[in-house]
Parts: C-alpha cells; structure tokens; sequence
C-alpha cells in the first residue's frame, strides 16, 4: 500500500490490520436520529447534524491501530491534520475517504452511493472478510451489516449485538430504560440509585408534574427520552422558575412546545440534586467494554465537564478525581451493570453518569450503550502513557472550546501558534489537538496531558493565552 494519503469519497474509517480490514463507521448522528429528525426549528436540525459530523474526525484518535489506517469520514481533513496524527499515535499509511453526500444517517449514505459499498466490499479483499466497528449500533449500521453480507462479505461486528439483541442499545441507553432498570435493580445492587422521578407522555402531564415537583421542591430536572450532549434536558434550579404553581406550569409549558420532540417521545421528569463539584466535579463517569466473549473490561473512571445548562463539554481523568470510596461504588455498579448488558447479548462500550449529591450520596444519571464523549481520551492516553495512565498522567480533555472571535485559524496555523505547549514524548506532557473538522464551527477540541492537574491546568491556561494572542 503507498504511503501517501487517499482521500476517497465516504464516510466511514477502514484499519488495516494483517489480511484484514476493521471499518469504523462514524455514524455519531444515527445513535439519535430519532430525536434529531424530530427537531422543529430547521436551523436546530441543520446544526445538529453539522455538529456531529464535524465531529467525526476525532475518532480517528479512538480507534487508532497499529498499522495503516483508512478514514472514511463525514469531512475531509488536511494531509497537515493526519500527518500529525500519525506522528502523536505512531500510524503510517493513513487515508482518509469522504462520501459524496451526508444526510447525517451515514449508514445509509454509504448503501445509497454503490461506489462507497463497492469500497467495503472491495476492501474484504481475497477472502471477502472484514471486521465492521462504529460509533453505536443503529437500526442502519444492522441495515448495512446485512446487505454486506448478502453481497456475500463475511462481516464480524465484535463491538456491536447481533439484530436480534440490538433492542438493548435503544432501551438502555434511553432514559426511561435506564430508570426501569435501576428500580427493577435497585434492591439487588443497593447502591444503584437514581434521582426519585417518573416518566410520562405528553407536554401537558409532563409541565403539572414538573410544577408540582418543582414548587415542591425548589428545583426539576426534565429529560426528553434519546438526546446527547446535554440536547433534550432542561434543568430548572431554585429561583429560575416562579413558585405559584399555574404560572409555573405555564412556563414549562411553554418552554416544551418550542420542540415537537417532546410531545413525540416519553419524558422523564425527576428531582434536582445539587452536585457536590468536590466530587469529579459534581459529575463523575466510569466506562466499560463489554468483549465478545461476554467479559466486562474497566476502561477508566473521570469527573464530567459540564456545563451550567447541562451540556456535556470534556472529561477529567486521574485516580484522585473520586475518593476510593466512590472509586470502589461507581466501578462496582458499572460492572454490574455491564453483566446484566452482556446477559442481554450486548457487546461494545458503555458508560454510566453519575450526579453526586451534596450530602454524599451518588446517582445514577444514564447510561450511554455506545462509544463516548471520553472514548478517544481514553485510547490516547491508553497509546501513550499505557493502562495505569490514570496514575502516570493527568489528563483534561474539551470539545467545545470556543476560539476567539474575529480570528480564523486553519490546523496548520492553529499547530504554530500553541507551539510552546503542545504535547512533547520527551517530557509527556502538553495539548494534543483531536479535530481539525470542529475549527470550522469557530470550536477547538483537545486533549492536555499534565503531570499533575496544577500543572494540566497550567497548560490548559497558556494555551488560552497563546489564541487571544
């Protein structure tokens, strides 16, 4: 294979690994396309399916072989950009293929462009076999796994349930599925707990819950069944709503019929917990992988950078983010949650959110049945610092910095400028920058490896200055 760089027309990310090729499919949008599809305001729709797939060349990071890499991705990345990938990850022979269209269903993109499938069907090579990975398990990804499969391709999806199983992914990673299943669990494994609530139908039911909740108790929290990133939760704290009960209904009334989406799916309405920000910053994670074989692998355990409004910014990874006590209570209820996943026929990763409470209590938030916001974190520090990482190395990561107004800045000007601090083999430490995609979106996505969190975050701050210039 020649070592130049390929940019083809699709939108997937193939690995080639001895005879065989892993494709990784970076169908981000499809883990939700429910919820986006539902989305009234068209700019919203059109931001959120732009959103992820500016994303999509992170993953690129997540999946990164040891050998020659092909990504196919929703949009083409800068030769500057996979050089220097392959420099940070120690790849040669990456490719990058672009498909000749993007609706957000990536999946099905590729069954409506021949030349994108002849692509996959070219690369199972001489004995027709390839291995298929993605970002999560979409009735579209199982659509796709079975059209190769007709063409006659043996297809191994070892991240990822069989059609008959792929009910887990959806019900789940919902968060009515989650809820059933911690009160269905909750006297088994006594620390799995979520915050008191229920779920129903319907604005209407749901703003007279969610007043009488919130008037009750000075705070609501309100989900909308499938969202991501923080899309589809509102979160209501003491003072940010009136406390007469009819104004307040008719305030979260009128806030959910901006979307149609919450009249079309179920609703979770349930209590608000003032997070503890001393623990992993008042929203510790922990992520697993579910192997083929069934056994549960403990990836790593962060604290959630989280916004005010609840969106989902980065992680913060390093063993003292969580006492040992709640070490030992997260590890322990994700595993065992992952074991009633595996008994369920699923394969892949997963992860459990937690919200810790003021008064030491931690709660379940949801799970996501899917790669994660902290899964490419996770494999760069893996690559670099090896599997005790969380002691060799402070790790911050964001996805959403906001660049400085009024500058343009490409991947190649964007490497010069933060010179100073970016990562360094030699001393381990510095920024490692994830996306080129998002810089189009006037956002940055990095990685910071410290070898303390002052001196992460030290790093973090002078990077800051470096961009205001």
């Amino acid at each position: 294979m020649a070592r130049g760089l390929l940019f083809i027309a699709t939108a997937i990310v193939l690995f080639i690994m001895g005879d065989e090729i892993t494709v990784y499919i970076a169908n981000m949008s499809e883990d939700v396309w429910p919820f986006i599809s539902s989305i009234s305001d068209k700019k919203m729709f059109e931001f959120e399916i732009e959103d992820n797939a500016h994303l999509g060349d992170r993953d690129i990071f997540a999946v990164a072989p040891n050998g020659g890499i092909l990504c196919v991705l929703p949009r083409t990345v800068s030769e500057a950009y996979l050089a220097y990938y392959s420099q940070i990850m120690n790849v040669t022979n990456a490719r990058v293929v672009v498909p000749p269209k993007h609706t957000g269903e990536i999946c099905e993109d590729i069954l409506r462009s021949e030349k994108t499938l002849d692509a996959l069907i070219e690369a199972s090579g001489e004995h027709k076999s390839l291995t298929l990975l993605s970002y999560t398990t979409s009735l579209q990804f199982l659509q796709l796994v079975k059209v190769l499969r007709e063409r006659g391709i043996k297809v191994n999806t070892p991240e990822a349930p069989e059609e008959e199983d792929a009910w887990i992914v959806n019900f789940f990673g919902s968060k009515s599925g989650i809820r059933q299943f911690v009160q269905k669990s909750g006297a088994v494994e006594p620390d799995l707990r979520m915050p008191e609530g229920l779920f129903c139908v319907g604005i209407d039911d749901a703003a007279r819950i969610a007043a009488n909740k919130y008037v009750a108790r000075d705070g609501v929290v309100i989900k909308t069944n499938k969202g991501h990133s923080g899309s589809g939760v509102l979160i209501f704290r003491p003072g940010e709503l009136p406390k007469q009960y009819s104004v307040c209904r008719e305030k979260i009334r009128e806030t959910l019929s901006k979307d149609v989406y919450w009249d079309r799916f179920p609703i979770v309405i349930e209590d608000y917990i003032a997070a503890n920000p001393g623990v992993g910053g008042g929203f510790p994670n922990v992520e697993f992988k579910v192997q083929k074989s069934g056994k549960v692998e403990f990836l790593y355990y962060c604290g959630m950078r989280v916004t005010k409004e609840g969106s989902f910014r980065g992680v913060e990874i390093h063993h003292s983010v969580v006492s040992d006590k709640i070490e030992a209570q997260m590890v322990d209820t994700g595993f065992f949650v992952g074991e009633q996943y595996a008994k369920a026929g699923y394969h892949g990763y997963y992860d459990v959110d937690f919200v810790a409470g003021r008064g030491g209590e931690l709660f379940v938030t949801e799970s996501n049945v899917r790669r994660t916001g902290g899964t490419h974190v996770y494999a760069v520090a893996n690559r670099l610092f090896g599997k005790e990482f969380m002691y060799e190395t402070y790790t911050l990561s964001c996805n959403t910095y906001p660049l400085p107004k009024g500058k343009k800045f490409t991947f190649t000007s964007l490497l010069e400028i933060l010179k100073p601090v970016l990562f360094d083999k030699k001393t381990r430490e510095g920024v490692i920058l994830v996306s080129e995609n998002m810089l189009e979106m006037g956002q940055m996505q990095y990685i910071i490896f410290g070898a303390n969190k002052k001196r992460a975050l030290e790093i973090e701050a002078e990077m800051e200055r470096l961009l205001v210039g």
